[in-house]
């Protein structure tokens, strides 16, 4: 069986998830969700939605504008399996087809779990160097990925969601060099449509090639990176990736790549007293995608601050934390000093140096003024399943982002008990279209 043949006839086997993995769907759900609302205003979800202002909006261009928000600030997950914000497509491409069909909360939360193991599938097929190469995986993988949980959710049989990752390989692209620009965010939003629009092609009965994923000029050979090969079949591991990798929510309102840095200065912070003042210089060490993707050392407005090093190391030293506040064009304005900024710098791990290892930590030491060195560094970031969020993380996240929305208490209420959940037009004030 072809790659798309073997996800398909998974995704419309029955399924019985556990109860964690429900858990965790609407932890994440409700993350996006808190991201999208907070990234409603955003230039780049206004520039999206103005383009598409016609009186009716189907659920296909409903969810470009609704990943666009999602992902617009980058708060939104990470999924390391797919190598994308794994989230933010998701959720606005199923919210759109269920308030459409008029779907229940279980439903959604199924499509979302089989949208995101068919993610991890195709991100593991195609492989990191993908990533590497500088394909944004969000709008390449998610695309792919997204596809057939929206398959799923129409109702669409096995045929019919094979019909639509084929279609949906024609639709996934974005390349990172567009990082630190509002077209990244866009990137979210096309993949979300055409996840929608390959699903709705694929039920009128369009179709591609079953092996476009593997096969000669195919998505692997094409997107590989340098790393493309034929890979060997396999089958979709019992457990669902949820509950056995699982999703990193950001507690930075910044690039992913950015934050085993913060949390390792965070741990410093709460071992040591010391004042950003005192500090001669910073050096920080990341992995080779984490590095390409941090291009702005002086940022000159809020996107490039997202994906600024320096900019983000300096704003965690001086006020311990980073908001949602300090991404706009005012504060950024203010707080990218070029003298501090410069104390700051990045390099990367070797790529041979990768190639031997799974997971090379990412890794900070502070110079002071006075000859000390304190040095810190981590291997994940904190949100994921070994340094889970608490409950109150949560919440006070949702609610940070839902300022302004007089009744955000009693939606985070809500959103909770999603799985048992008939009529989900209560989320219509979450969304943007």
């Amino acid at each position: 069986m072809t790659v798309i043949e073997t996800l398909a006839a998974w995704c419309a086997q029955p399924k019985r998830f556990t109860p964690q993995a429900r858990k965790l769907a609407i932890e994440a759900i409700t993350d996006t969700l808190a991201c999208l609302y907070a990234g409603r205003d955003d230039f780049s979800t206004r520039a999206v939605s103005d383009a598409w202002t016609v009186p009716y909006r189907s659920p296909a261009v409903q969810a470009l504008i609704n990943a666009t928000a999602a992902h617009a600030i980058d708060y939104d997950d990470n999924f390391a399996p797919g190598m994308s914000h794994a989230s933010a497509v998701l959720v606005p491409a199923l919210l759109a087809v269920a308030l459409a069909q008029r779907r229940e909360g279980t439903a959604v939360i199924d499509a979302y779990l089989i949208g995101l193991q068919a993610q991890a599938w195709i991100g593991e097929t195609v492989g990191r160097s993908h990533y590497t190469a500088g394909w944004h995986g969000t709008s390449t993988v998610g695309c792919i990925g997204t596809a057939a949980g929206v398959a799923w959710l129409m109702g669409l049989d096995e045929a019919g969601i094979a019909r639509a990752l084929s279609i949906a390989v024609s639709l996934a692209s974005g390349v990172k060099g567009q990082f630190g620009t509002p077209l990244k965010p866009f990137h979210a939003g096309m993949a979300a449509r055409g996840a929608v629009e390959s699903a709705v092609l694929a039920k009128t009965g369009m179709s591609g090639r079953r092996d476009i994923i593997e096969g000669p000029q195919g998505f692997s050979e094409l997107y590989a990176g340098q790393s493309a090969q034929q890979r060997p079949e396999y089958s979709i591991p019992p457990d669902h990736v949820i509950e056995r990798v699982g999703l990193m929510p950001k507690k930075h309102p910044c690039c992913g790549s950015t934050h085993r840095i913060l949390d390792a200065i965070a741990d410093l912070q709460a071992q040591h007293r010391f004042n950003a003042e005192d500090i001669e210089q910073v050096v920080t060490k990341v992995g080779v995608a984490n590095w390409r993707n941090l291009a702005y050392a002086q940022p000159e407005n809020e996107m490039q601050a997202r994906f600024s090093m320096p900019y983000c190391v300096q704003v965690m030293l001086e006020k311990g934390r980073l908001s949602v506040s300090d991404f706009t064009p005012r504060q950024v304005m203010q707080q990218a000093d070029p003298v501090k900024l410069a104390r700051i710098s990045m390099v990367a791990w070797r790529a041979e140096e990768e190639q031997m290892h799974d997971n090379l930590p990412h890794s900070v030491t502070l110079h002071f003024k006075d000859g000390r060195q304190l040095t810190a560094q981590r291997h994940s970031a904190k949100g994921g399943l070994e340094e889970r969020f608490t409950e109150d993380d949560r919440r006070q996240k949702f609610v940070d982002c839902c300022q302004g929305l007089a009744d955000a208490a009693s939606l985070y209420l809500q959103l909770q008990s999603l799985d048992s959940q008939a009529d989900l037009s209560f989320l219509r004030p979450l969304l943007v279209a």
